[in-house]
């Protein structure tokens, strides 16, 4: 038992997700998909996605990186009708440098993720190999009112079948102003947390997402883990099977420059990872190989300690490439958490 955790030994999949494949653009910067079965596929895991895929170029370009990366996909097939979709969401980004901060724009209209369902994926199948490990998240759940419901069937499945479950809150507000708004997002989080055991989010998630009362979260440094540790107690009187909560803590100093570190609460007990000044290539993605660098090491049998330790060094390298998907080997990351520096191998 890993964190606390009962995680399967074994099982055909070592990680499953469920959520929507994109297509990112922005000047030098190739396509991304679901970032976290990738990085933990790098890490020498079994990985597979459940996602929605069009037949036509984009979704082919989008197909040939998830398999490149020799993550499983399990897809519910959409057609184009050569004009308007269904499509593969694009989101525009500009990287920004400096004092020009970076900016995300979404064209999910008329998506084929938004429109999955339940009973689109048969989950006894996916699972009857055994699967230790399920994540989604909040961007997904807020895509429509049919995503959420899915959600909460594959995390029935997961349960059902012994894997632990994995949300990240990952609150956007551009996202669910377009669908329903907050009060539909408390609704949803919700109903969603109900089945999770390990639970990723900052302060604004939990106040957004979950309705924890919180300070405000300008009010206070973006190092300072005394802010997320204390609305803990709260999250865990509401959801008392979470049994692991993580998140990072960031201080922005500039676009291309911040502070990182991160801080995890496992069965009772608090753990702060060391901080470390970053000089950023491309910031989204981040949060992501934070989540996949701590699974991976609750996975494969670290101290909650080393976990947070990997989950930090990671998100730390994955600011230093172009892109969503990590560019990291496990030796990299075990050798930056452990101290290491940019002095060049050769």
């Amino acid at each position: 038992m890993s964190g606390g955790l009962d995680i399967p030994s074994k099982g055909e999949w070592d990680f499953l997700s469920l959520g929507a494949l994109v297509h990112r653009l922005d000047s030098g910067i190739y396509p991304f998909h679901k970032a976290t079965s990738v990085a933990i596929h790098v890490f020498g895991l079994r990985t597979a996605v459940a996602s929605a895929i069009v037949d036509y170029p984009v979704g082919d370009l989008i197909d040939e990186r998830v398999r490149a990366m020799g993550v499983r996909p399990f897809y519910k097939r959409f057609k184009h009708d050569g004009a308007r979709g269904p499509n593969m969401a694009t989101v525009y980004s500009d990287r920004g440098h400096g004092v020009r901060a970076p900016v995300v724009f979404y064209n999910r209209s008329n998506e084929a993720a938004a429109l999955l369902k339940p009973g689109d994926f048969d989950w006894k199948t996916i699972f009857a190999g055994g699967v230790r490990w399920f994540h989604s998240g909040g961007i997904f759940a807020a895509l429509s009112e049919t995503t959420a419901e899915l959600i909460i069937e594959a995390m029935q499945a997961a349960k059902a079948s012994g894997a632990v479950v994995s949300f990240d809150l990952n609150y956007r507000e551009k996202l669910w102003n377009a669908s329903g708004g907050s009060k539909r997002a408390l609704d949803v989080m919700s109903r969603i947390v109900k089945y999770v055991d390990v639970l990723v989010g900052n302060e604004e998630d939990l106040q957004k997402g979950l309705g924890i009362p919180g300070p405000e979260t300008a009010s206070h440094s973006g190092l300072d883990s005394s802010a997320f540790l204390a609305m803990i107690d709260r999250v865990v009187s509401r959801h008392p099977q979470i049994k692991v909560l993580a998140t990072t803590l960031r201080e922005v100093h500039s676009t291309s420059r911040h502070t990182w570190s991160a801080v995890a609460w496992v069965t009772g007990k608090a753990y702060v990872a060391p901080s470390c000044e970053l000089d950023v290539h491309d910031r989204v993605g981040g949060g992501d190989g934070f989540a996949s660098g701590f699974f991976y090491g609750l996975m494969t049998g670290e101290t909650p300690e080393e976990a947070l330790k990997l989950g930090w060094a990671h998100g730390a390298l994955v600011t230093t490439y172009p892109g969503d998907t990590t560019m990291a080997r496990i030796d990299q990351v075990r050798a930056f958490a452990k101290g290491g520096s940019a002095r060049i191998q050769r």
